[in-house]
């Protein structure tokens, strides 16, 4: 491909990117996997190329392009070689013409901005679109971390949880024996901490509430060999992930898919029995925009009011399965109030027989009744913590 067939391959999936996340449709990596699937004359180079232009575009704008053609107009503002190659060539762009206005450079939508929590001022926001590193989760059931350093390039243990290891972005583990023994899982740092929060011990039952692929649920049981671990969710195809990943870690863990709607009747023999539930509640991800940043296109108010609400009922829906004196985790992977401070708040407005108590790890800040981890300040993914304790 020519470097100006690379720059109109990258106008054409962002235009896709574009519908996908007005549509609810799938990520921006998904896309253009599928983009290259039908065009096999492109070399790895030109894929490589073609990809590292489309997401430096779709970090560049904070609000949803009008168009993929704007949102590389932009791209090419800052670039003037980018900017020479809309010549007209064939395969390549069309020349700009004088009309065309490009997408607005920002770090975050300009309607979030007064939403986020207090932490996330404008110093905060480059951060939260740089490259994540790869973070990963030692199984310490099976093997300590200074064990498996020196079993990968470069790995240096993350300074907040005991349980990681963290390697450059762009590293590949998955065929890795270590992987592939079940001696690791690959979770962000921040993911880590909130099981951490959950303070695992053997002899506990505990309930994971939204456990998705299983991803904490395994954190739990490697932390706490000889625990209960129920992993319940309403997502039949996430959930079905779990079994051949525990498997792989030798943990076991209890399943149960719950029907929406019906999920209170589901766990009612859970009722006062468990030492802790987790509530990892779906949640706008925007903690996770340094991994999704066409996650900023995919948000509306509407999302978010739905979001909240739902989250409230998985808080509520909770509650009553905590034994007393046992303890109720709430987390989001987020950094907007409606979904971290606020909702812990009104969470302890409708529960008077619950109190909150300090989560038990290093870093984050203060936030309301929990704590806010953030990429700036912590090296993490964006996450709200808090630890609510039954009386």
């Amino acid at each position: 491909m020519t470097p100006a067939a690379r720059v109109q391959a990258a106008i054409e999936i962002l235009e896709e990117v574009i519908a996908s996340a007005r549509d609810d449709g799938p990520p921006a990596d998904t896309i253009i996997q599928r983009y290259f699937k039908t065009r096999r004359y492109a070399g790895s180079k030109d894929r490589r190329a073609v990809r590292e232009l489309a997401f430096r575009a779709i970090r560049r704008s904070g609000d949803r392009p009008d168009s993929g053609r704007a949102a590389m107009i932009g791209l090419a503002d800052d670039d003037a070689q980018l900017l020479d190659l809309f010549d007209g060539s064939p395969h390549g762009p069309a020349a700009r013409q004088p009309a065309e206005a490009p997408a607005d450079a920002s770090d975050v939508p300009q309607w979030i901005r007064p939403m986020l929590s207090e932490h996330v001022g404008a110093a905060e926001w480059p951060a939260l679109l740089e490259r994540a590193p790869l973070d990963l989760r030692v199984n310490i059931a099976k093997i300590g971390r200074d064990d498996l350093l020196g079993q990968f390039d470069g790995a240096v243990p993350t300074p907040l949880s005991p349980w990681g290891l963290r390697l450059a972005s762009d590293s590949k583990v998955d065929d890795h024996p270590a992987f592939l023994d079940g001696l690791i899982e690959v979770q962000d740092e921040g993911s880590q901490l909130i099981a951490l929060a959950c303070r695992p011990e053997s002899g506990m039952r505990i309930l994971d509430l939204c456990a998705g692929a299983g991803g904490k649920a395994l954190a739990l049981a490697a932390a706490a060999p000889g625990a209960e671990i129920i992993a319940s969710d309403t997502n039949r195809a996430r959930l079905s992930q779990l079994r051949p990943r525990a498997d792989r870690a030798g943990a076991a863990i209890a399943t149960r898919l719950l029907d929406g709607g019906r999920e209170a009747a589901q766990l009612a023999d859970l009722e006062g029995q468990c030492d802790v539930v987790l509530v990892d509640a779906p949640c706008s991800g925007s903690g996770t925009w340094r991994r999704s940043p066409e996650g900023r296109w995919r948000l509306t108010q509407g999302r978010l009011d739905r979001l909240a609400r739902l989250q409230a009922h998985l808080l509520d829906l909770a509650a009553p399965l905590v034994r007393p004196g046992g303890a109720l985790i709430y987390a989001t992977c987020s950094i907007i109030r409606a979904e971290g401070a606020d909702q812990a708040r009104s969470f302890l407005g409708r529960h008077s027989s619950c109190m909150v108590q300090d989560v038990s790890f290093v870093g984050g800040r203060a936030d309301g009744p929990g704590r806010l981890l953030t990429p700036a300040h912590d090296s993490t993914d964006g996450f709200f913590v808090a630890r609510f304790v039954r009386s």
